[in-house]
C-alpha cells in the first residue's frame, strides 16, 4: 500500500499527519499549533486538497513570523502537505520577505488576510519544490529525507536507474504540453532539455535544440520551433529534478535513447540497447571462430547499429561502415564522438537501392560511402555484425509486403514476414560468403515456420551463445536471444542445410552457465502431427472459448462440428514449449485454430499430448524447444498415468452445463470425462455419460492410485451440500456431470464465503505432485523433447 492510497483513505488532518509521519519516518516530533513540529521542519497539513500550497505556506509562514519576533529558533526547512499534493522550500530563501515586516498577516494563522496571502504568493513561486501524490510520491519521500540530512533541498539526479521513470514524468508533465510534436519526438526532445543547464547545451549537434524565448521554453528541431502551451508543468518538474545529469552518465543517458522510443516503434527499428557485457562476449565468440586479430583482418558493415554501442568495442573504427534507419541515431553518435573514425550514415536497408526488379542499385540513393562499395565489389574478408528488429512486421504495424526486400523473398512461408530474417535476404544477396554475426530470436533455427527458410539459407554454424531476453531492456516475454557466427560462404556449407546448433548459455549478467542444443527438425517429426485430425460428421456442436462460455466471434469460427466419436476438444496451438501454455481440455470444440476434437479412438495420445505440453515448467531457455513425436516405444503404464495426470489437471477445463447460447440457440454440455461413477461421488442424480470411468475400468488401469482416492475425496466434498444460487449461476452448475474445474471451482467459492466444511488438499497436491515429479523425466527419456 502506497502513502497516496491510504491519504485517499484518510477521514481527518489527524490522519493526514500520522500518514506522513510514518512515511517520512520521522522520530522526534511535536504536533500542536504547528501540525508537525520538528528541529529540521515544520509541516503545515490540511485534510483536502481544496487548499492551495499557497495558501497553506501562508499560515505556516504565519508561526515562521511570530517565531522570529520572539527570537525563538525556526527549522530550515518548511513543508505543507494534505491527501492531494506536497510542497518543501528552505526557510532562508523567504527570510528576506519576513524581514521587511510590512505583512498584515491577521489575528491568526487561519485567518490570513488577503493581503498576507497575495504577498506570499508573489514572492515563493520561484522557492517551493511542488509534489503531486498521485505520482510523485516516491520524490517527496526522498527529497524531505534528504533535505532532513543535508539542511538543503536537493533535487534529484537523473540517472541511468532513473531515467525511463523520469522521461515518462517528463512527457507527462512537458511533453504533451508541446504544440505539434509526435510522440516519437519525445525522446529527442526530453534529452535537449536534460542536457541543457538553462544557459547553454552539454552537447553540440543533438539532434533538437533548447532555447529560450523571453522566460518560456521552445524546442528547435528539424529546422522548426515548438513552444509550450502551458509552463506550469515545466515550472514544476524542473523544481523535482537537477539538471543537467551528472558528466559521468550523459553520453551514456544518450546512448540509451532506445529504452525512450515507443515500442511498436522499437520493434520495428530494432532499437533494442545491447548491454555492453554482452557485446563483449559476443567479441570474444567472434576472436575464438575468426582468430584473435579478426578487427583488423574483417571490413565490418552493421546495417542496424543505432547509436553505435555494438561497435564502441571495436578497436579498428577505420574498418566499421554503420548505418541505422534513423538519422537522429546518427546525430546522437555524432554528439558525443562515437566511433569517429568510422563511416555513419543514415540508411534504410530493406528499402533503399532496391530496384524494380528486386536487384540492388546503389545509384538510387547515392548513400553508400565510396570505401563501403569498395568493399563490397572487393573479395576482402567481410563481416556483417548485426542486431536487427526482432519484430514479426505485421505486429509492429507494418505491413512487411510494403518493404522492397519483403517482396523479393519469394516462397519461404512464415520466414517473409519476421524483419530479422529480411536483413538476412539481402545480406545475401548483397554480401554472399559474408560472415554474419547476428544477435535474433531462435525462430530461424528450430521454428517450423521457417523450415523453408532455412532449406534457401545455407550456412555453417561457427559458434555463438543465448542469453535471456531480460538482459535487454524493453523486450517483452523471457525467450533466448542467440549470438550465431554463420559462414555463408560455399566452401564452408558445401550446399548443405543448416544443423543442429550447440551454444553456450548466459545468465542476465551475461556469465556462463552451461550449454544448450537447438535442433532443426523437419515439420514431420513435431508431436502436432502424431494424432490425425478427425473428419467433421456434420453434427452440429457449440464452439468454445473457455469451459463454459460459446464463442462470440463471427470470423473463422472453429469446432462447430462434432466428429463421430467425439468426446470432447482439445486447444494444442503451435509446437513448442512457448505455446504449451495455451493447452487445455474442453466437452466441445474449441472456436479458433490450433484445436483438434478428441474420440474414443484418439484419447490415449491425447492424454500424452496434453500432458507432455503441460507438465514441463516453461523457463527463457527452453521456450522454443519443440515438440516432437515420441521416438521410443510408449509403455502403458505411462499413457495410464498421463491420463490420470490430465484428468485432474487445472487445464481440464471439461463440463457439464445446460443454458448456453450461441448462435441463436441454446445448447448443453456433456461431459465425458468424470472418473467415478454417481455412487463413488455421492451424486444425487444420474451422469449423462459414464465413458470415463468405463474407460478406466475395462484398460486395465488402477483406480486405486493415489491421485484418484484423492480427488475422489475432493469430488465427494462437492457433493456434500448444493451451493448458493451466485456460485450456481457463476459455474453453470445445472446439471449433475460437473467438471473438475466446476468442482474446484465452487469448493474455493465455499471456502471464501465460509459455507460447508473445509476441504484438505494436502493428501491430493501430494498425490498430484508425486505423479508429476514421476511423469515430468519421461517426457525426455520417450523422445518427446530433446534436451
Amino acid at each position: 500500500m502506497t502513502l497516496y492510497n491510504d491519504l485517499k483513505k484518510a477521514s481527518s488532518e489527524e490522519d493526514v499527519k500520522d500518514l506522513y509521519i510514518k512515511a517520512l519516518g520521522l522520530k522526534s516530533f511535536k504536533k500542536g499549533l504547528i501540525d508537525i513540529r520538528t528541529k529540521e521542519v515544520w509541516f503545515e497539513a490540511k485534510q483536502s486538497g481544496k487548499y492551495s500550497a499557497y495558501q497553506m505556506f501562508t499560515q505556516l509562514l504565519h508561526y515562521v513570523q511570530d517565531a522570529l519576533d520572539k527570537g525563538e529558533p525556526i527549522p530550515g526547512l518548511l513543508a505543507v502537505i494534505d491527501t492531494e499534493k506536497a510542497a518543501i522550500m528552505k526557510t532562508s530563501d523567504v527570510l528576506p520577505l519576513l524581514s521587511r515586516k510590512k505583512i498584515k498577516w491577521g489575528t491568526s494563522a487561519s485567518s490570513y488576510t488577503v493581503e498576507a496571502l497575495e504577498a506570499v504568493s508573489a514572492y515563493i513561486g520561484v522557492h517551493f519544490v511542488a509534489f503531486k501524490m498521485a505520482t510523485d510520491e516516491a520524490e517527496f519521500i526522498s527529497t524531505v529525507k534528504d533535505a532532513i540530512k543535508s539542511g538543503d533541498i536537493i533535487r534529484t539526479q537523473i540517472t541511468p536507474a532513473n531515467l525511463k521513470q523520469v522521461f515518462d514524468k517528463w512527457v507527462e508533465m512537458i511533453g504533451v504540453e508541446i504544440r505539434g510534436v509526435t510522440e516519437d519526438s519525445y525522446n529527442l526532445l526530453f534529452f535537449a532539455d536534460i542536457m541543457h543547464d538553462g544557459t547553454v547545451s552539454t552537447h553540440k549537434d543533438l539532434p533538437a535544440q533548447l532555447l529560450h524565448k523571453g522566460k518560456d521554453p521552445v524546442f528547435v528541431m528539424k529546422g522548426k520551433t515548438y513552444e509550450l502551451d502551458s509552463t506550469t508543468g515545466y515550472t514544476r518538474f524542473w523544481t523535482m529534478y537537477h539538471k543537467p545529469p551528472k558528466e559521468e552518465y550523459r553520453n551514456y543517458l544518450l546512448e540509451r535513447r532506445d529504452s525512450l522510443i515507443p515500442t511498436d516503434e522499437r520493434e520495428f527499428t530494432g532499437a533494442f540497447y545491447t548491454p555492453l557485457r554482452v557485446v563483449d562476449k559476443a567479441y570474444d565468440v567472434l576472436a575464438s571462430v575468426l582468430g584473435k586479430n579478426w578487427q583488423k583482418s574483417y571490413s565490418v558493415w552493421d546495417m542496424c547499429c543505432g547509436v553505435g554501442n555494438l561497435e564502441t568495442k571495436h578497436s579498428n573504427h577505420r574498418n566499421l561502415f554503420m548505418s541505422t534507419l534513423n538519422q537522429s541515431d546518427i546525430d546522437i553518435m555524432v554528439a558525443t564522438n562515437t566511433c569517429v573514425q568510422a563511416h555513419r550514415f543514415q540508411y534504410d536497408y530493406l528499402n533503399d537501392d532496391i530496384a524494380a526488379d528486386g536487384s540492388i542499385d546503389y545509384s538510387l540513393t547515392g548513400k553508400l560511402p565510396a570505401d563501403l562499395l569498395k568493399m563490397l565489389k572487393g573479395n576482402g574478408k567481410k563481416l556483417v555484425l548485426i542486431n536487427p528488429p526482432y519484430a514479426e512486421g505485421m505486429n509492429a504495424g507494418v505491413d512487411v509486403a510494403t518493404t522492397a526486400i519483403g517482396a523479393t523473398m519469394g516462397d519461404v512461408g512464415y520466414a517473409s514476414r519476421e524483419l530479422f530474417t529480411q536483413f538476412v535476404t539481402r545480406i545475401s544477396m548483397e554480401m554472399p560468403g559474408a560472415i554474419i554475426g547476428m544477435f535474433s530470436k531462435l525462430k530461424y533455427v528450430n521454428s517450423p515456420n521457417f523450415e523453408k527458410f532455412r532449406q534457401a539459407w545455407p550456412a555453417k554454424y561457427l559458434g555463438g551463445f543465448v542469453v535471456p531476453s531480460k538482459a535487454f531492456d524493453g523486450l517483452k516475454g523471457e525467450f533466448p536471444i542467440g549470438f550465431l557466427v554463420w559462414d555463408t560462404s560455399k566452401k564452408a556449407h558445401k550446399g548443405e542445410q543448416m544443423v543442429d546448433v550447440d551454444a553456450e548459455v548466459l545468465d542476465i549478467k551475461a556469465n556462463r552457465i552451461g550449454q544448450k542444443t537447438f535442433y532443426n527438425v523437419p515439420g514431420s517429426m513435431l508431436l502436432n502431427k502424431w494424432i490425425v485430425r478427425s473428419k467433421p460428421n456434420g453434427v452440429d456442436a457449440v464452439p468454445l472459448s473457455n469451459a463454459l462460455s460459446a464463442t462470440t466471434r463471427t470470423i473463422d469460427v472453429r469446432g462447430t462440428k462434432w466428429a463421430d466419436g467425439a468426446i470432447g476438444g482439445m486447444i494444442c496451438n503451435g509446437s513448442d514449449i512457448q505455446h504449451a501454455g495455451d493447452t487445455a481440455l474442453f466437452s466441445s470444440g474449441y472456436c479458433s485454430a490450433g484445436g483438434f476434437l478428441v474420440t474414443k479412438t484418439n484419447l490415449r495420445k491425447a492424454a500424452m499430448v496434453f500432458t507432455a505440453r503441460r507438465i514441463i515448467r516453461k523457463t527463457w531457455l527452453n521456450d522454443r524447444d519443440q515438440f516432437l513425436i515420441p521416438s521410443q516405444p510408449i509403455p502403458d503404464r505411462f499413457a495410464s498415468d498421463s491420463l490420470i495426470w490430465m484428468l485432474f489437471s487445472n487445464s481440464n477445463l471439461t463440463a457439464g452445463a445446460d443454458g448456453l447460447q450461441w448462435n441463436g440457440k441454446t445448447w448443453s454440455l456433456v461431459n465425458h470425462f468424470i472418473p467415478f461413477t454417481e455412487t463413488e461421488v455421492g451424486s444425487p442424480k444420474r451422469f449423462e455419460s459414464d465413458f470415463m470411468s468405463n474407460y478406466l475400468a475395462t484398460h486395465s488401469l488402477s483406480k486405486e492410485t493415489a491421485v484418484l482416492k484423492a480427488g475422489r475425496v475432493i469430488w465427494k466434498h462437492f457433493f456434500d451440500m448444493t451451493d448458493d444460487r451466485k456460485t450456481r449461476d457463476a459455474f453453470k452448475l445445472n446439471r449433475p456431470d460437473v467438471g473438475w474445474y466446476q468442482v474446484r471451482s465452487a469448493l474455493a467459492a465455499r471456502e471464501v464465503a465460509g459455507a460447508g466444511n473445509p476441504v484438505s488438499w494436502t493428501a491430493f497436491g501430494t498425490a498430484y505432485g508425486l505423479l508429476t515429479d514421476k511423469l515430468r523425466p519421461q517426457i525426455y527419456d520417450l523422445g518427446f523433447l530433446k534436451l
